[in-house]
């Protein structure tokens, strides 16, 4: 029998060994999908966004910032309040007078003790202020506003931030799935060469040093595949967490980096030409300037030192403001009663009340507090000094890094384009040796080889699909565009 008719043999016995393991791995993964639940990347963007805790903290920041201005406007609003009280006199007070003030005939020095009050007595204002000339209060409201534009901006990044973390872990989870896939090929492909080199050893035609050889890459495969499924799961658990769920949730994400092909978007599946749109916007070298623009006016870390720059501008403002003299309005009305013997709400008659009213204008001027405000003053003008120059660092930081990124991009697309071949040509070096091995002039070794290179091209393929996905996820956060809000997902589009 030559090697050609065993090399069928083995081939078509290895191929039903094969045969059955991948129906036994599909049969348990379809078992696996049904009760796995399908996330796609807007899914799960929008969850995050309506689950994530540290959104739901920003929002609540944003909330006690409305209450601080509206904390700032009672300031210069007017001040209005009401009391009223009552007093019963278990033993009413008595003072002692001289008595010639009842009797013209008493003796010198003689006194006479004189009740004061009765059993009840009742009193009931009304007080009223209102600021007229208060520098600081009116700044006040103004640095107010600007701390609630503030907060705004910082629940906005972090929404962006939220919307970023999710992109990358979803595509964190895709690429290790390719690491599983290949893992698994790779495995498969070895499984089968074994069992043709041990036919063909049984019939004389191949060494033991060949079969052990296999024997050994198979064993190497095995717990890198164990490993690649425990980086699957670890990485699922990192992307629910982000999502807002419970990290033992089974899901199975929608979209393979290995069938993406950013060069012609539309031989994409629907799946994968969204996961190309939902990364971020492509920008050319040639489109830098503009995109530097864009970061300038929409990236929140800018934004945030612009506001907080406006805020301690404010704020010395508002220092100042503590040398200008106060000017306010006054009045009040009160209503006192009082009664001898049982509870009558203020009095029977008119003649047991008496009321009062006055008003008047209040003025203070500061002339010296210890030079406290002097040092408030410094404090300010060095926080000032402090966010003019975070300001130039972050806009150069941010230069820097859309330059970095937009180099990044374009490296991975070549990256992409160039692994592609690498992979089509690794195919037909694994097809060539593989035939040549069955026709008897071709080594196992050579196998092996072909079967390593392939593997690592085609992981080489999905790592730069990765790659060119992540450039443009952070590409769309340094220019500050990240969606906000699960509806601008369905306005992304394929560039």
């Amino acid at each position: 029998m030559n090697r050609s008719v065993i090399v069928a043999f083995a081939r078509g016995a290895a191929a039903g060994v094969v045969a059955v393991a991948v129906v036994a791995t599909a049969t348990a993964g379809m078992l696996h999908a049904q009760s796995a639940e399908a996330v796609t990347l807007d899914r799960a963007i929008a969850t995050a966004l309506a689950n994530s805790r540290a959104v739901a903290e920003a929002e609540a920041g944003l909330v006690a910032a409305g209450g601080r201005v509206r904390e700032a406007w009672a300031s210069v609003l007017p001040d209005v309040s009401a009391s009223a009280s009552y007093q019963r006199n278990l033993k009413v007070q008595e003072i002692f007078l001289p008595a010639v003030f009842f009797d013209s005939t008493a003796a010198p020095g003689e006194f006479r003790p004189v009740r004061v009050g009765a059993d009840n007595s009742w009193a009931a204002g009304v007080t009223v202020s209102q600021p007229l000339f208060e520098v600081g209060a009116f700044i006040g409201v103004g640095a107010a506003g600007r701390f609630r534009a503030l907060e705004a901006e910082r629940a906005r990044g972090v929404t962006q931030s939220v919307v970023t973390q999710v992109r990358q872990r979803y595509f964190d989870v895709l690429l290790a799935l390719e690491s599983v896939r290949l893992t698994e090929l790779s495995v498969e492909r070895v499984r089968q060469t074994l069992a043709e080199t041990q036919a063909l050893n049984r019939a004389g035609l191949a060494s033991n040093y060949d079969v052990l050889r296999l024997e050994v890459q198979l064993a190497n495969l095995e717990p890198n595949l164990r490993r690649a499924r425990d980086g699957t799961a670890a990485a699922k658990r990192t992307l629910l967490v982000e999502m807002g769920r419970g990290a033992n949730e089974s899901i199975e994400l929608v979209g393979r980096l290995y069938e993406v092909d950013i060069t012609d978007l539309a031989r994409n599946a629907p799946e994968n030409a969204r996961l190309v749109a939902l990364a971020g916007p492509e920008i050319s070298s040639s489109e830098l300037r503009a995109a530097y623009d864009t970061a300038l006016a929409r990236r929140t870390d800018v934004r945030q030192v612009e506001l907080n720059l406006e805020l301690e501008r404010a704020r010395l403002a508002v220092e100042r403001a503590e040398y200008f003299p106060t000017v306010s309005l006054f009045g009040a009305y009160n209503v006192n009663a009082q009664e001898d013997g049982g509870l009558s709400f203020f009095g029977e008659n008119a003649n047991q009340r008496t009321t009062t009213a006055w008003g008047g204008i209040r003025v203070e001027v500061p002339i010296f507090r210890g030079f406290s405000q002097s040092a408030r003053m410094q404090q300010a003008r060095a926080a000032i000094t402090q966010n003019r120059a975070r300001l130039e660092l972050t806009r150069e930081q941010a230069a820097d890094q859309l330059r970095t990124l937009v180099d990044a991009l374009a490296e991975s697309r070549q990256r992409v384009v160039s692994q592609r071949r690498a992979v089509e040509q690794a195919q037909r070096g694994f097809e060539i040796a593989s035939a040549e091995y069955r026709a008897g002039v071709g080594s196992q070794l050579q196998i092996t080889d072909a079967e390593v290179a392939l593997r690592q091209s085609e992981f080489n393929y999905a790592q730069a699909v990765y790659d060119y996905l992540i450039a443009r996820t952070n590409l769309d956060a340094a220019r500050g565009t990240v969606p906000e809000r699960a509806g601008e997902l369905v306005a992304a589009r394929n560039d």
